[in-house]
């Protein structure tokens, strides 16, 4: 299906396309998270991922692999929800402590969750509507497996620029 390693004009367009759309709209429902609940989208995404882990617990790395966040990003972000009491670590059985989700934490998913899902719906899941979004869904699965079958295969770890 490859023409070659560049896009032509129609692809290029649906790429830019796709980009630009993908940053409004991230931006768009960050920025309600923020105004409206002082949270943003990487506090989020993590108390999404805690709130619906059937302890409300998590270990780090298991954290790290459901965000594909660098262990550094997740450490530094998990220890400024911790101040603000959001997420607490706990000891338990293995090296490292669990992630928990404080009480805190799961009344501001449970609030700012279905005004989320709202906005989600309004610009996202109204605007497809259901043929559209059943075969968006079916393409980003395809797309996820590539890649994933890219980085089991033929996907360098890291890469020399020429030294």
């Amino acid at each position: 299906m490859s023409k070659g390693p560049w896009l032509d004009d129609d692809e290029q367009k649906a790429w830019r396309s796709y980009l630009l759309m993908k940053r409004t709209l991230e931006t768009h429902l960050e920025r309600h998270l923020q105004r409206e609940f002082g949270l943003s989208g990487s506090d989020f995404e993590i108390l999404v991922n805690l709130s619906e882990s059937e302890s409300g617990r998590m270990r780090a790395f298991e954290l790290g692999r459901a965000t594909q966040w660098e262990k550094s990003r997740l450490s530094h972000h998990l220890s400024r929800m911790e101040k603000r009491g959001l997420v607490r670590k706990e000891a338990c059985d293995a090296r490292y402590p669990e992630i928990a989700i404080t009480e805190e934490g799961m009344t501001a998913i449970k609030e700012c969750a279905p005004v989320h899902a709202a906005r989600v719906r309004e610009f996202f899941v109204d605007v497809f509507g259901s043929e559209r979004l059943a075969v968006l869904g079916e393409v980003s699965d395809e797309i996820v497996e590539t890649i994933g079958r890219h980085c089991d295969t033929d996907c360098p770890l890291e890469r020399n620029h020429g030294r």
